[in-house]
């Protein structure tokens, strides 16, 4: 078999990365995904660096060496600010490695073609809101009116289903203030993919909600032509996508309805 019929890993600390793994499944017709949920780990916005490192060499591993894979995509925010660099230096270049970063630049446009003059907000979980990655990212556009908020307990919520009530009642708590303040909003977090609407319902439905999802199934697909890695045959969409999660059966399930609902 052939390096280029190998398989696709999707990681996510949890069941985030499924707004990833539905996009690149429609951008990349005969590729077999394999997606790993680490719920029994997440949160890992409030794990240390090298916490959140030693988690994704480990699911790197279990995505390489017993799945198969020929890239990995990253499809966490807090795990591409954390780990992305120490992955490439593990992992690369034999199999690229695809991080996921907010879409900044997407959201700076929309406002500038709106004529907006009330501001971005970049929600994320604390590790990304501090993190450098971020701060970097930023200061290359050069724009000042950026507000970071962090959302320490938002991305547990989700994993945990909690009702759309609770969850509005926690956002409306923090977001209240910025309320006819923002013309767009950036998502630093792939769970919060989710939760877009009730972030709508309270900023308001003019404004704009950004993400990396877009961004990082196209760069993923880049990568793949510029290493000869496209997958040239037909294959059988009933076995196009395995899913694994470090808390087992159940949680399983729930990322295959995700998948299938989303």
């Amino acid at each position: 078999m052939s390096f280029s019929s190998y398989n696709i890993g999707i990681f996510d600390s949890g069941i985030g990365g499924i707004s990833v793994l539905k996009k690149t499944i429609e951008l990349l017709d005969n590729e077999t995904f394999v997606y790993y949920g680490d719920s029994k780990n997440s949160p890992y916005g409030s794990k240390s660096k090298d916490e959140i490192i030693d988690l994704c060499i480990n699911i790197c591993n279990f995505l390489i060496f017993e799945n198969n894979c020929k890239a990995i995509v990253v499809a966490c925010n807090t795990a591409s600010s954390a780990a992305i660099n120490s992955l490439r230096k593990v992992f690369e270049p034999k199999i690229p490695i695809i991080g996921i970063e907010p879409a900044i630049k997407p959201a700076i446009s929309f406002v500038s073609e709106c004529n907006g003059n009330r501001g971005i907000l970049v929600l994320a979980t604390p590790f990304t809101i501090n993190g450098e990655k971020l701060h970097e990212l930023i200061k290359k556009y050069h724009y000042d009116s950026i507000n970071l908020v962090a959302l320490p307990k938002l991305a547990y919520m989700i994993e945990q289903n909690e009702s759309k009530s609770n969850i509005h009642n926690y956002l409306y708590e923090i977001l209240k203030d910025y309320i006819g303040k923002v013309d767009a909003v950036v998502l630093g977090c792939t769970h919060y993919y989710f939760v877009r609407d009730i972030i709508k319902d309270i900023l308001g439905h003019h404004v704009g909600i950004f993400d990396g999802i877009d961004g990082t199934s196209r760069e993923l697909k880049r990568r793949l032509l510029e290493n000869n890695l496209i997958n040239g045959n037909k294959i059988n969409e009933s076995r196009r996508v395995y899913i694994y999660n470090s808390l087992g059966h159940e949680q399983v399930l729930n990322s295959y309805r995700i998948l299938k609902e989303s």
